[in-house]
Parts: C-alpha cells; sequence; structure tokens
C-alpha cells in the first residue's frame, strides 16, 4: 500500500456522511410518522381535527420536543370562556420506532470502516446525522399546530344532564338553555410546537440514541483507545438493551391480548402503538421498588392501569409502591417477580457476551457484577425520567368548573440510581456464576472484545496474515525441499525454453510401437453413431 493509499483512506467521504445520515433520517421519521399516524387514527383522534398536523406534534414529542395546546371556547358570545391545557408526556412508541432504525443505518455505515475507525470521521458522521435530524424536526414544528374541536356532546354525556358533569354540583335549574346551546357549539382549542425547545429536545434525544446505539452495538468498530469498551462496558449495555426491547415486546403482546376480547380493540391498539414503552418501562423501575408519587384527577384517571388509578384517584401526592397497590389488587407482586426476572437474563446475557479472558470464576463474576451495576445505575434513572407523567386540563364556562383532569406521576431518579446499582450487581455476579456453572461464559462474546484481534490501524507488515494479506516466507525458497520447484531436467522456467547451458531443445518423444499381442476377446459390437 502506497501513501497515496493511505491518504485517501484517511480522507473523510463526505457525499457519503451526508447520503448515509439523510438515508437513516429519513427511515427514522418514516417509522414515526406512520407509528404517530396509525395510532391517532386507531385512538379516533381524527374526527376531531387535521391528521397531518396532529402527527408533525406527536412526532416532535416522540423525538424530545415539547407541544403547548392552548384555545379559547367561544359560547353565547362570551369571551370569558377559556380551555386551558398543559401537556407533558413523551409517547415512547413513536420514539422508540425511530430510534431503532436510526441506530440501525448509523451503525450500518460504521462498520465498513474495518476494526478500527477514525475519531474524527466518527465525530463527523454522528455531527452530520444530528444537523440533519434537528433541520427535519424544524420543518415539522412549522407545520405542527391546527386547531381541535371538541364536540360539546362529549363533554356533557347523555345530552344536556347537568348533574352529571364533574365539579359543577346540583344546578339543574341554572341556564338550561345556555347549557343545551353550550352542548351543541365546538369548542375549538389548537396547539402549537414550541420550536426553540423542540431544537433543543432533538438535538440531545439523537445524541442520547447514537450513544446507547454505540454502546450497544458489539460489532461497530470504535476509534483507537476505545478498545475497553468492547470488553468492558458494550455486553453490559447490550444486555440491558436487549432485555427493554423484550419487556416492549411482552407489552405489545399482553395488549393484543386485551384487544381480542375487548369491545374497541382499535383504541387498544392505538394506545399500545403511542404508550406500550411507557407503561412497560414504568413499571420495570415499580417492580424494583423505585418510589413514585403524583395523583390522578378527573376522567384521566380511568386510563391508568387498575390498580395505579384507583391509588392515585383516592390518595392524593403520596408515594406509590408496591406494597400500596397490592393492597388493592395482591397481583401488583408479580411486577416484583417479572422484573427481577428481566434483571437476571440481563446478567446471564452480560456474562454471555463478555469474553473470560483466562480469568478465574470468582474474578470473572466481579467483573460482570461491576459491569452491570454501572449501566443498571445508568439505565434505571433514565427510564424513571421517560416514563414522568404530567397532564392537566380543564374547560372553565361562566365561572363554573365544567370538568377537569389532570395526571401526575414521577419517580425518584436518585433512589433510582442506588437500587440499578444494587440490582445490577446482584444479577450480573448472579448471571455469571449460572453461565459459568453451565459452560456458556463468554461464548457469544464479539470478535472486537478479543484482546488478540487484529488491529486495523497497524501497518500493512505488522498485521497478522489473512487470506489477502498472506504471512511472508520464514526463509528463502528452496527447490531441494519444495517439489512445486523442481523443474524438469534441461528446462529453466518454461518447457520451450533451453536450460540454462544454451543445449539443443529436447526432440519429440519416440512413437511407441504398435501392439504385438494376442488379439483382444470379442465383444458386443458397437452401435453405430
Amino acid at each position: 500500500m502506497n501513501v497515496g493509499d493511505n491518504e485517501v483512506r484517511g480522507s473523510i467521504r463526505w457525499g457519503d456522511v451526508w447520503l448515509t445520515s439523510i438515508a437513516s433520517v429519513s427511515w427514522a421519521l418514516v417509522a414515526m410518522a406512520g407509528t404517530a399516524a396509525l395510532g391517532l387514527h386507531l385512538l379516533g383522534a381524527d374526527a376531531a381535527g387535521a391528521l397531518g398536523p396532529m402527527t408533525a406534534a406527536v412526532v416532535v414529542l416522540g423525538a424530545g420536543g415539547s407541544v403547548t395546546p392552548s384555545g379559547d371556547v367561544s359560547a353565547f358570545g362570551l369571551s370569558g370562556a377559556q380551555a386551558r391545557t398543559a401537556v407533558d408526556v413523551a409517547p415512547l412508541g413513536v420514539g422508540l420506532a425511530g430510534a431503532l432504525l436510526l441506530a440501525f443505518f448509523f451503525l450500518r455505515s460504521l462498520r465498513s470502516a474495518g476494526a478500527r475507525i477514525r475519531g474524527a470521521e466518527l465525530a463527523a458522521r454522528a455531527a452530520v446525522l444530528a444537523l440533519v435530524f434537528v433541520a427535519v424536526v424544524a420543518g415539522l414544528a412549522r407545520v405542527g399546530h391546527d386547531l381541535v374541536t371538541l364536540d360539546g356532546t362529549d363533554l356533557l354525556p347523555g345530552g344536556v344532564k347537568v348533574p352529571a358533569i364533574p365539579g359543577i354540583g346540583d344546578v339543574g335549574g341554572l341556564l338550561p338553555g345556555r347549557l343545551a346551546g353550550l352542548a351543541d357549539t365546538g369548542a375549538k382549542v389548537g396547539f402549537r410546537v414550541e420550536t426553540a425547545r423542540s431544537l433543543t429536545g432533538a438535538a440531545c434525544w439523537v445524541a442520547a440514541v447514537l450513544a446507547i446505539a454505540l454502546l450497544a452495538s458489539r460489532r461497530t468498530p470504535l476509534p483507537r483507545g476505545w478498545s475497553a469498551l468492547h470488553r468492558a462496558v458494550r455486553p453490559a449495555v447490550s444486555a440491558l438493551v436487549t432485555v427493554a426491547l423484550v419487556a416492549v415486546a411482552a407489552g405489545f403482546a399482553a395488549a393484543a391480548y386485551a384487544a381480542i376480547g375487548d369491545a374497541h380493540p382499535g383504541r387498544i391498539a392505538g394506545a399500545a402503538l403511542l404508550g406500550a414503552p411507557n407503561g412497560v418501562w414504568l413499571a420495570i423501575p415499580l417492580g424494583l421498588f423505585v418510589p413514585w408519587s403524583g395523583h390522578a384527577t378527573g376522567t384521566l384517571a380511568t386510563l391508568l392501569p387498575d390498580p395505579l388509578g384507583r391509588l392515585l384517584g383516592t390518595r392524593a401526592d403520596e408515594p406509590v409502591s408496591v406494597a400500596r397497590l397490592a393492597q388493592l389488587d395482591g397481583r401488583a407482586w408479580l411486577l416484583v417477580l417479572a422484573a427481577a426476572c428481566l434483571t437476571l437474563c440481563a446478567g446471564v446475557l452480560a456474562a454471555v457476551r463478555t469474553p473470560v479472558g483466562g480469568r478465574s470464576g470468582g474474578a470473572f463474576a466481579g467483573r460482570c457484577a461491576l459491569s452491570l451495576a454501572a449501566a443498571t445505575a445508568v439505565a434505571l434513572p433514565l427510564m424513571v425520567w421517560l416514563t414522568g407523567v404530567s397532564a392537566n386540563a380543564s374547560l372553565s364556562v361562566l365561572g363554573f368548573d365544567a370538568f377537569g383532569a389532570g395526571v401526575e406521576l414521577h419517580g425518584d431518579a436518585g433512589l433510582a440510581l442506588a437500587l440499578g446499582a444494587g440490582w445490577g450487581a446482584g444479577a450480573g455476579a448472579l448471571g455469571a456464576l449460572l453461565a459459568g456453572a453451565s459452560g456458556a461464559a463468554g461464548r457469544r462474546a464479539a470478535v472486537l472484545a478479543d484482546p488478540g484481534y487484529p488491529d486495523a490501524a497497524r501497518p500493512r507488515g505488522e498485521r497478522p496474515p489473512g487470506p489477502y494479506d498472506p504471512a511472508p516466507s520464514h526463509r528463502p525458497p528452496n527447490p531441494d525441499t519444495n517439489p512445486y520447484l523442481k523443474l524438469p531436467p534441461g528446462l529453466h522456467g518454461d518447457p520451450t525454453l533451453p536450460g540454462p547451458g544454451g543445449g539443443p531443445r529436447p526432440g519429440p518423444r519416440p512413437r511407441r510401437p504398435p501392439y504385438e499381442g494376442p488379439p483382444p476377446p470379442p465383444g458386443p459390437p458397437r452401435r453405430g453413431r
């Protein structure tokens, strides 16, 4: 390999960087938009407003953006009736769909670099991809605004039945004609995407996705000096990511089972598309004894799972734990069993994917426990932060609170960090012992995690031999010991050339004398052609 080839290999191919970044972002946005549109349609949200702007707003929410709903209800010519809403919840189903495809195509573009990738090229690819993604989110922010029409008959169940409205009380004789007019009046509630906060959130979101993807992919090259991540970090992170995705798949399976016997299966399917990761990743920290606190009022309390909705609806601003949920439903203890099994599975996977490297059983178990403890200490607070819910809505008409709903649910991130470290250490050690006893320890370790793996950044003469880079001979070739180098007598290199002595060319071979033996025995006659 000459100097020019080294310079070409060391340069960054910007055309390839831009094309792969645009392709990655395009596929990710297609997945996010498809998931959001299908989920909103199954929930029936397109009956109140245009599906396109709502899809853009939900995609921005799923990518770490912010949407501010606001509106003004005009009834009977009065301007004092206002709708006030505030929503802070991320549809993790939309974000997960985009993150999977974004990470897949980004990592695929890096694997062509060989065993090592230069740090400048890795930074360039990540920066360009983040720039393209933020630019697309900026475009969605311009179209993510619309008005949603709220039907008054939905706000007043059973026609104009005033006593049934939560919060009003017994005011059946108060302005019945005007309340009837309110039921027939459409309330226009608008929403818009906050551009500045959405762009900042999108940049943080794409950076987090790329970082997790690089740490979880065991077959993607890393720059020189990062080889320790192959052996100490990547097995544990990949195990946790695998377990988290399996838990989401179990959540989708549970939603499909619930939709079979429900009167509105489409709503369950739409809610699962948008929020199945929210529920699953909330249940995992709760099952690992991370305390939560919050409250739920109005109709939004009925959207939560049965024990959680009843607990938040009756006891405001009190800690939510498995023990309190078990007081309402004893099956809540199954959350602890499920979360513990998931953590143990992560420990076994981490041990199977970690190279043993000649260590004893105790040293190997300690290393697996330390790496999984560090990874879980980061993953559990991240789940708590992602699944936090804050949503409030109220409609005030003529000074009376016509309806109100709200949900607040947040976990203790600090305690989640400590519990994650403890659970990770225990699961890592136990998983390593189980994998070692079964003989599976290190069996699925990646090639890049092997310390003896060839370094593609070394010069050609220093690399171990391979099919396209054979090893040099240990000694000069010797025709006396190598039969393939021996030539017939009198020949030199080519049988048509005379030997080094300049003698005459060998003459033609003597003809074989005719056969003089007895005739062959008669055989079957030959068939004519």
